[in-house]
């Protein structure tokens, strides 16, 4: 059977089609459709299988191993910034190991279209010692989903596949099965000596991980998905991993006249680079990220063998890469291109109008007015656009949760006025402790939590805490009497810059929480609701 997919479908489906239990996930840019494609699925409805929105990454992580302890098949997807958010239980599953398959899959942003830094997640694969897998094309990402949980199950180890922006986001078709694999049997085979990670046992199991790394090597030299091919001319050999080789195929459509080295199975396959490097008077590595590759080459290779790329300057450290830069590394000339309209005028982002965080905004402002060395620290979300004008309300933003922490660092420092504003999705993601933090000081600081009942940058997921903000914050302790809820609406301005202005002048820790639905959402909430209607 044949489907259109993008990359991040093809991964469902070929998590669905090996026998998938249950897929834990925040929705993050560019991995969020995968999550969503499995939410739609008859067969994933049909088998009950796990697919609601976790809080973070990292509680997304810790309920993958918990379903792998049983002996299922687990799916934990993020972006590249996520895993860092759950680099504590991540790197921890290779010490406890696997008992039903895990795949860790993380979706890299090159060029930053929506994210805050150009991690390479492929780094994480080797500090945690666990193999790493990169897609080159739909199709493979697709076969290497049951790869994947076959070899976890193998190994007793989780696998990380890694993707980025272009694979997850590019359609392609793919050959799907027509049957897909049963769920797994639940089993109590997993070994608490295993899971218990106390001193005596995590050093019995850290040994037996760092053992395994020549299986890992031996694995990576014969899989199918490292693969190399022999050329005519052996001026240079290529080097390729993921979207890569892709790119590389594309300026050879007749073949490439060089030796080139597929890699999209890690740790490197060391005997084939030697292999190549024996034969060939110079490397250039075609990679997307960082120079993962080609700054372990320089181990591997022998004597003086010359290593192109991005070190050397003929691919550039960052952004995403292309055909046409693979094209110029290769000395080819550059194929035709359209040039940008130049009857289009570039519009930056903005918030959508009617959007009730542009009413919360021009609040905060004309309270802010008052107090000429306020500071407003900012976090994760559409929010983020109050950044730039009209606005430009907000001084920093750096990560998910660091808005609410930052303002009580400010505070602690003397700071005042010190104003946190964060959105509902990412004050449970990870803003809650940094609020408890505040509390528990009575930090001079005020809290805006914008709520607009949903997930809204990453499209209108489920949000964790809706309906629950106030339980939320009084279960920490905030003070009933400087917990305040306002409709932020033109209308309701007075009501709006009273209620800023009041909590900014009380000396201690308050929060207020304009409450709106996002544009977006209500609209297709109101479709819905009219859809519904017309079928009575």
């Amino acid at each position: 059977m044949k489907k259109l997919l993008l990359g991040d479908e093809a991964i469902a489906q070929g998590a669905l089609d090996s026998g998938l239990s249950g897929v834990y996930a925040y929705p993050g840019t560019p991995s969020t459709e995968i999550t969503e494609f499995i939410q739609n699925s008859p067969l994933a409805a049909q088998r009950g299988i796990h697919r609601r929105w976790a809080t973070n990454e990292k509680t997304a992580m810790e309920a993958a191993l918990g379903m792998s302890f049983m002996g299922k098949r687990a799916l934990v997807c993020m972006k590249h910034v996520g895993l860092n958010v759950c680099a504590d239980p991540f790197v921890n599953s290779a010490m406890t190991g696997t008992n039903g398959g895990i795949v860790v899959l993380v979706a890299d942003d090159p060029s930053m279209h929506s994210s805050q830094d150009e991690q390479d997640s492929r780094f994480y694969g080797k500090f945690a010692m666990i193999p790493t897998l990169e897609p080159s094309n739909q199709q493979e990402a697709y076969d290497m989903m049951a790869f994947a949980y076959d070899y976890s199950e193998r190994l007793k180890l989780p696998v990380l596949m890694r993707v980025t922006t272009r694979m997850a986001h590019s359609r392609a078709v793919v050959e799907v099965i027509d049957e897909p694999r049963p769920e797994n049997p639940m089993n109590y085979d997993a070994v608490a000596a295993n899971w218990v990670l106390l001193p005596v046992n995590a050093r019995r199991r850290n040994d037996m991980v760092t053992a395994q790394q020549v299986e890992l090597e031996r694995d990576a030299e014969r899989s199918p998905y490292n693969r190399y091919f022999e050329g005519s001319d052996h001026s240079m050999g290529v080097i390729a991993s993921g979207i890569g080789y892709n790119y590389l195929m594309e300026c050879y459509p007749d073949g490439c006249p060089f030796p080139v080295l597929k890699i999209s199975q890690y740790p490197l396959p060391k005997d084939l680079i030697r292999k190549m490097t024996a034969s060939c008077e110079s490397v250039i590595v075609v990679e997307e990220g960082q120079p993962f590759i080609e700054e372990q080459l320089r181990g591997i290779m022998p004597g003086n063998a010359i290593v192109k790329g991005k070190l050397s300057g003929e691919l550039p450290r960052t952004g995403e890469l292309t055909p046409d830069l693979v094209r110029k590394a290769l000395g080819l000339s550059a194929t035709d291109t359209y040039a940008p309209s130049q009857t289009v005028v570039p519009r930056p982002p903005a918030l959508c109008q009617g959007c009730g965080h542009r009413d919360v905004y021009t609040a905060l402002n004309k309270v802010l007015n008052e107090y000429p060395h306020a500071r407003v620290f900012g976090d994760i979300g559409c929010y983020t656009l109050g950044f730039l004008p009209p606005y430009k309300a907000i001084h920093s933003c750096v990560d998910m949760g660091a808005s609410i922490t930052m303002a009580k660092g400010a505070a602690d420092a003397g700071q005042w006025p010190s104003v946190a504003v964060i959105g509902d999705s990412t004050f449970t993601h990870s803003g809650m402790t940094g609020l408890l933090d505040a509390i528990n000081e009575n930090a001079d600081i005020t809290v805006i939590i914008s709520d607009n009942l949903t997930t809204a940058m990453t499209g209108g997921q489920d949000s964790a805490g809706t309906n629950k903000f106030e339980a939320i914050c009084r279960g920490l302790g905030i003070d009933d009497s400087h917990l305040k809820v306002v409709v932020p609406l033109p209308k309701n301005m007075a009501e709006i810059t009273q209620t800023i202005r009041d909590e900014i002048n009380y000396h201690g820790t308050s929060v207020i929480i304009p409450r709106r639905e996002c544009m977006q959402t209500l609209q297709r909430h109101l479709k819905q609701k009219k859809l519904q209607e017309d079928r009575k």
